[in-house]
């Protein structure tokens, strides 16, 4: 390389050019006005060409789905409403049967010390403070007979 700071084109490596592919220089000339008016122009298919039996069942167009009539799509669509809408009052059901288990709050409070330990005990246990008060209040009842 060159002093540091100033850069010249030999510094860079530079890739070789590929070679044109091989045309003679007498195909590519046409030789008057008329040849080079089609030169110009794009190649044009023959109109005429004879057909295989073999071309023929290989190029067989693509064939759709089937279109269903009016009252097919009518009734599927029909079905298809029934389906969501027995879909949305199972979740519904779902919901308020789970709203009716926990919607009956007991409030009490607490003192400092009993409230850091029922916290340290959720923390350490992973679980919530809710669960180890329903289980305690459960555990108290059953062995008192209730």
């Amino acid at each position: 390389m060159s002093k540091p700071g100033k850069l010249s084109v030999s510094d860079f490596p530079i890739a070789p050019r590929r070679p044109k592919p091989a045309t003679s220089k007498a195909a590519m000339k046409p030789t008057s006005v008329s040849e080079e008016a089609e030169a110009r122009m794009p190649a044009r298919e023959p109109t005429a060409a004879p057909v295989s039996e073999a071309d023929a069942t290989m190029e067989s167009p693509r064939r759709g789905l089937p279109n269903p009539s009016g009252e097919e799509r009518k009734s599927k669509a029909i079905e298809r409403a029934l389906v969501q809408e027995r879909g949305r009052y199972r979740l519904r059901d779902l919901k308020r049967a789970h709203a009716r288990e926990a919607k009956h709050y007991v409030n009490c409070p607490l003192d400092y010390d009993t409230k850091m330990r029922l916290q340290k005990a959720a923390f350490d246990n992973d679980i919530k403070m809710t669960v180890i008060i329903k289980a305690a209040i459960d555990q108290f009842l059953r062995d008192n007979g209730y």
